[in-house]
């Protein structure tokens, strides 16, 4: 905290304001959620009230702060708005109210955005990783914050907001640049396919290295991130820790498919630092005929929204009822493909845009690494 700021206990300077509302069966209520890692507040849509098993909801003014006792370890805390004010959230959201005379609460808003704040509420939940279990106001109430003057809170708010919105425009203009890359690379696709066209199953074939699981031996596992966000190492599991019977070995230059979350860009290409990793039976691999694709071709390819969003028509059902993609599916799938030569010549203009997007990648981690940065100067009064 700055050199010459008092701290005082959150229960001096916030209080507890829960304005609760009988639920009637016969009545709507439009809800609120509030998002980890100090994303906010936002619009869960009208739950009727003969479908909760809640007696009561909170209703929501424009001044609280609002609390999940379930995530608020990790940064589901959030100022509400005039946007929220009279809608409600469950029990499982308790608000608050700054005193504003001691308390600026966009300076609290800040505050509580930190993730090292959410590492002290962790050290109050109940439980530990993904069974911690829930905060109580008490929790929130029985944490420090650094008290200068409110000129002050004032100031180091307002320095924040200016750098902030700068932070902000700057991963609006790379959101937009990702965006207008993947354009680039579908037009390109498609100008170099011309009037030539393939089914999947033309160019990829269903092959898949089944490995028996053993009870003692380890297998590194692979996952595909949805919406083309590729392949990612997950820990090992032992024989003896998985009800799989047999898992696909990945191999270079494997089209790897999620049955369950294809429809949703799950599809990527293996390339050689994770090939000899296992997946389970419900990622389907499949090989490239030779004549037809080139590996390389395929993997900026399958990570466009165009390609992934093809998906769907493989599948029937909607959100978390949505059938499997099944290879005899994917693999009747039609689309625009150039011939051998033509992949190669887009290979190595993929290859300059994926230099790019490396760096771009690496920009977006500075950009997201820079407001925790600043928090903890501001509230060290270095600001």
């Amino acid at each position: 905290m700055g050199p010459d700021w008092p701290s005082a206990e959150l229960r001096q300077v916030v209080q507890l304001d829960l304005d609760k509302v009988q639920v009637d069966p016969a009545a709507a209520y439009n809800m609120v959620g509030v998002l980890s890692f100090g994303k906010g507040l936002f619009h869960r849509g009208p739950v009727s009230g003969n479908n909760t098993s809640y007696k009561y909801f909170y209703r929501l003014k424009e001044d609280h702060v609002v609390m999940s006792q379930l995530f608020g370890w990790e940064g589901a805390l959030a100022l509400s708005a005039s946007e929220f004010a009279g809608k409600f959230l469950s029990p499982q959201f308790p608000t608050f109210m700054c005193d504003q005379r001691v308390l600026d609460r966009r300076y609290l808003g800040w505050f509580i955005r930190r993730p090292v704040f959410w590492e002290e509420l962790g050290k109050r939940a109940k439980g530990m990783g993904d069974r911690r279990r829930t905060l109580n106001p008490e929790s929130l109430l029985s944490c420090y914050v650094p008290l200068p003057p409110i000129s002050e809170q004032r100031r180091i708010v307002g320095k924040i907001d200016e750098m902030a919105a700068k932070i902000e425009e700057a991963q609006r203009l790379r959101r937009q640049t990702a965006e207008q890359t993947q354009v680039f690379i579908t037009n390109l696709h498609i100008q170099l396919a011309g009037n030539r066209s393939r089914k999947l199953g033309d160019i990829l074939k269903l092959c898949e290295d089944e490995v028996q699981v053993l009870p003692d031996r380890q297998y590194p596992q692979v996952g595909v991130k949805s919406f083309g966000a590729g392949l990612f190492a997950k820990t090992a599991v032992t024989g003896m820790g998985t009800t799989y019977k047999t898992f696909n070995r990945l191999y270079e230059g494997a089209l790897v498919l999620s049955q369950v979350k294809g429809w949703e860009g799950a599809v990527a290409i293996c390339g050689r630092e994770l090939a000899g990793t296992f997946v389970s039976p419900e990622y389907r691999t499949f090989r490239c005929v030779p004549s037809e694709a080139r590996p390389g071709y395929l993997s900026t390819l399958v990570r466009t929204e165009w390609f992934w969003r093809r998906l769907i028509y493989a599948t029937r059902g909607v959100g978390a009822r949505r059938e499997r993609t099944r290879p005899e599916q994917f693999l009747t799938l039609g689309l625009p493909m150039p011939d051998i030569e033509q992949q190669q010549k887009g290979e190595a203009v993929f290859a300059s845009v994926d230099l790019l997007k490396s760096l771009r990648s690496q920009t977006s981690k500075e950009l997201d690494a820079l407001l925790p940065s600043i928090l903890d100067k501001a509230f060290k009064g270095e600001l």
